[in-house]
């Protein structure tokens, strides 16, 4: 089983800890009409505008009172976020809100970082991530993972895709060509390399790249897809391919992305959540987010008056 440096005793946030802070912290305004950024920033216990059709929805992670601190200093502030199984939640906010240490929280990649302590909790399925009893290996590949840049193997396109099941002790040759086509397939690939699969993967386009990492993550058949600014590396073309990709996965896989791109946002999601500064200020239907958000500070971020 792997280990849980985040929640081991001497880590962890105890009891005490979250007392202290939640009698020292700045409650919000009971008039969230007139809630600013400044009374968000000074609120460590901000309670976050989640919109009611959220709650209709099956939910495949249910993040729960979450706090993340880098040594001394919190990142995070109780965070409370049920994600939508087989849709796509953005998550968006200015740089430095928070939006990447709380994606890389779910497959918990943060636990290599030192000093970092949680309090609160994640659930995938209904089960918590950070259990001691949790195999960090095992639950990384139920979860995908594709970085801001593309990150290929120095190997064939083939030996990419197959990489986790090279690692799972598959030597099938008929089973990896039968995955490698079909996650070709599914990252929208497949009718660009399949003359050259065998050939190394550097020499793809960044945007061929980086639906490649696509493919070498759900070749793993994970039950979520985790994108940390997938196309914030790509041009205008590339990155419309990705989107139309993230479209065709969606329902098939639960997409988690990170993105500053609120065009983007806008296009390629169900559901967008705006951060700002380590608080979850909003969370709804993407449309609704848009066009008619609850809180002041959703609606000035989203059209561009900060940010």
């Amino acid at each position: 089983m792997g280990t849980n440096p985040v929640m081991d005793k001497s880590m962890t946030t105890t009891e005490s800890d979250l007392n202290t802070a939640a009698t020292t912290s700045v409650t919000q305004p009971d008039d969230r009409d007139q809630l600013t950024l400044e009374q968000i920033a000074a609120c460590d216990n901000f309670k976050s505008e989640i919109h009611d059709s959220l709650y209709q929805e099956t939910s495949i992670i249910n993040v729960k009172d979450f706090n993340l601190w880098y040594g001394t200093k919190q990142a995070l502030f109780n965070i409370n976020m049920p994600i939508a199984e087989g849709q796509v939640t953005a998550l968006v906010g200015p740089s430095g809100c928070g939006k990447s240490t709380l994606l890389r929280s779910v497959n918990r990649i943060n636990d290599l970082i030192d000093g970092l302590h949680i309090g609160g909790d994640m659930l995938l399925n209904g089960t918590s991530i950070y259990d001691k009893s949790v195999d960090v290996i095992e639950l990384r590949k139920r979860m995908g993972m594709v970085f801001q840049k593309p990150n290929p193997f120095p190997m064939s396109i083939f030996e990419n895709v197959v990489y986790s099941l090279r690692i799972d002790g598959e030597r099938n040759k008929g089973v990896l060509e039968e995955v490698c086509e079909r996650s070709l397939r599914g990252a929208a690939l497949w009718d660009e390399v399949k003359d050259r699969i065998h050939e190394s993967a550097l020499g793809l386009s960044g945007g061929q790249q980086q639906r490649l990492c696509i493919a070498r993550a759900i070749a793993a058949e994970p039950e979520v897809l985790l994108m940390d600014e997938p196309c914030s590396a790509l041009d205008p073309i590339a990155t419309g391919k990705i989107e139309d990709l993230v479209e065709e996965l969606r329902g098939e896989y639960t997409i988690l992305m990170v993105t500053h791109n609120m065009q983007q946002a806008s296009r390629a999601s169900n559901y967008t959540a705006f951060m700002y500064l380590g608080r979850l200020v909003e969370y709804g239907p993407t449309r609704d987010i848009f066009t008619n958000p609850h809180l002041r500070p959703t609606e000035d971020y989203i059209s561009g008056r900060f940010g």
